[in-house]
């Protein structure tokens, strides 16, 4: 039997990033016994990447509510009843088998999700020691076949009848400050899904030079704080689980604090970074468990 598989391209305002993402796409090694289709989600109401759609042959729709949420909803509607949803982001570029190897990891295990690895590429000539230091741009590697708790949705591969059984959508609640992907994918769990790591379905992440800054970087931890707490708070709802991320947040931002500290004593510049990394992603974890909230993804003017 012939799976129908969905490729969800969320996207606003980087109509440059989208055209060499949709190139790419049409590259790829295709999976045995499926039709592929590639599907634009736009998140921009003048709709700027329609035109960039039609040029690369891809379905295109515009979906007028704001935030990440909305538009990952949107993906799931339009699917339809296809076997299987897989997002990447506008500003990544996929290994030739990316897809294939996502599709071939789901196949034989019947994961719920299969969770792609993402690589952060720097541009041309950047080197900030105090970034590479801090590790702000690498994430949790998981062995092939291993288990996750959640997973992000910028390299994911969704079982749509296990999503659709589970009856889950993306929280709008999260649609400007993100985590909306992490709290799906601990539901799917919770629900008794499973996710699968397929780490050698690849995707490169080619960080934009404004990201480069520590500004950038030390308010992304902040908001990650804030993120998991607000999560997890869904799940796991009362006043013990607030009280351990409280707890949790006051310890991270002292531990963080001290390091920094050494850092400036010692001249070394991984525990000042590392320090002032575990600072704002402390002080996140106690601004959420307070009740507080970061919108990242507010509208901005102007694109690629």
């Amino acid at each position: 039997m012939t799976d129908r598989i969905v490729i969800a391209v969320p996207t606003f305002r980087r109509p440059v990033l989208l055209a060499t993402l949709l190139a790419d796409l049409a590259e790829q090694a295709r999976p045995d016994d499926a039709a592929v289709s590639v599907c634009v989600i736009d998140n921009d109401p003048a709709g700027s990447a329609a035109d960039v759609a039609a040029a690369h042959g891809a379905r295109y729709v515009r979906e007028p509510s704001r935030g990440l949420a909305a538009v990952r909803n949107r993906a799931l509607d339009e699917a339809g009843d296809a076997r299987a949803l897989v997002f990447i982001d506008d500003d990544e570029r996929p290994d030739a088998h990316w897809l294939a190897r996502l599709v071939e990891t789901w196949r034989a295990t019947g994961a719920a999700a299969v969770s792609g690895r993402v690589e952060s590429r720097f541009p041309e000539g950047f080197d900030d020691p105090w970034i590479h230091a801090g590790g702000f741009f690498r994430r949790v590697a998981f062995p092939a076949g291993a288990s996750q708790p959640a997973a992000p949705t910028n390299n994911l591969l969704l079982d749509l009848d296990a999503v659709r059984r589970s009856g889950l959508r993306f929280d709008p609640r999260f649609g400007l400050s993100g985590g909306e992907d992490i709290l799906f994918t601990k539901q799917l769990v919770a629900a008794g899904g499973r996710i699968v790591a397929a780490p050698d379905a690849l995707v490169f992440d080619d960080v934009a030079a404004d990201r480069l800054t520590p500004r950038w970087v030390l308010r992304r931890a902040y908001r990650v704080g804030i993120s998991s707490t607000r999560t997890d708070l869904v799940v796991r709802p009362g006043v013990l689980t607030r009280l351990r991320w409280l707890g949790a947040g006051i310890a991270r931002v002292a531990a963080g604090t001290l390091r920094r500290g050494v850092g400036v004593l010692t001249r070394s510049v991984v525990h000042r970074a590392r320090g002032a990394r575990a600072q704002w992603r402390g002080a996140g974890m106690v601004a959420g468990a307070l009740g507080f909230d970061y919108a990242e993804y507010r509208r901005r003017d102007g694109g690629n």
